[in-house]
């Protein structure tokens, strides 16, 4: 079946994330803003945006903070994209010397707009980063750059120590959860980057709870690895507001194991599974 409205379906007790209040969190939150910088911990409205910013780390979102794409699980603002700014490269990489980062993420919105979909964007930060905290790594989550080889290329030149493109889905599902994007195109462009730079680990990730089946996520499990896919992550969907689309169930703790295990036998280095699990949640772990 297709996403549907459905009844509204109870939230577990067990669900839930520390709140965003502390120190650090108010200091880190002062610091996006002084930098005019945006999170996508802030901007898709992240369940972890308490616990990560406590721990001093964020995901920044580079190339503003407008998507040009309108998928229907998505809390970003949608709508005509800002005007490139080619000072924030330094602006992350400064933010990140402040919060004294060993590990940085970096995502952004579409920018469909762009010829390169934003790879310039993401090189010149990686190498910003890289220049300010010498031994810094950088996992970057990319779109999809409407299949370009040559954007995907433009960002594996800069070698980033983790490339990171969602699958988010299961393929009959696409057209509601991911519209403007195709299920084969993100596994082509995946591939793409391994191939680039075999010695770099690849990482994708899918929400779970808009009607998918076990079968069927496992069915892109197996799609994953066999794209050279190294790391994955499954979390719960969690829906931002009543404009999205429903949550069709809660999964279980224990078939996020069950998962977990699923994906460690198919041969994934590394498996991150849980309800509260997102795309950089714990990053730094998988390597």
């Amino acid at each position: 079946m297709l996403v549907s409205i459905a009844s509204k379906v109870q939230r577990p007790s067990w669900l839930r994330a520390p709140a965003p209040v502390g120190e650090n969190y108010r200091e880190l939150k002062q610091l996006v803003t002084d930098l005019k910088l945006h999170t996508v911990c802030e901007s898709a409205a992240c369940p972890n945006v308490g616990e990560c910013w406590n721990r001093r780390t964020a995901t920044f979102m580079i190339l503003g903070n407008v998507c040009t794409r309108r998928c229907g699980f998505c809390a970003v603002q949608k709508g005509a994209p800002l005007e490139t700014d080619y000072d924030e490269p330094r602006r992350v990489a400064e933010a990140c010397a402040k919060l004294g980062l060993k590990y940085a993420v970096v995502t952004s919105v579409n920018r469909d707009d762009r010829k390169d979909g934003g790879a310039e964007l993401f090189a010149m930060t990686i190498r910003a980063i890289r220049e300010r905290i010498p031994g810094c790594r950088v996992e970057v989550l990319v779109p999809d750059f409407q299949g370009s080889e040559a954007a995907m290329e433009t960002v594996m030149e800069a070698e980033p120590d983790v490339l990171n493109h969602n699958i988010e889905t299961v393929p009959r599902l696409y057209r509601q959860v991911r519209l403007g994007a195709r299920y084969e195109r993100s596994l082509e462009m995946l591939a793409y980057a391994s191939r680039l730079r075999p010695n770099i680990p690849t990482k994708s990730g899918l929400m779970l709870g808009l009607g998918e089946t076990k079968a069927e996520v496992v069915s892109v499990m197996r799609d994953l690895h066999a794209h050279n896919v190294d790391i994955l992550t499954l979390g719960q969907y969690l829906r931002p507001s009543p404009k999205h689309l429903p949550i069709i169930r809660y999964v279980p703790v224990e078939e996020f194991a069950d998962l977990r295990r699923d994906g460690i036998a198919i041969g994934f280095a590394h498996v991150e599974a849980g309800p509260l699990v997102r795309s950089s949640y714990h990053a730094d772990n998988a390597l």
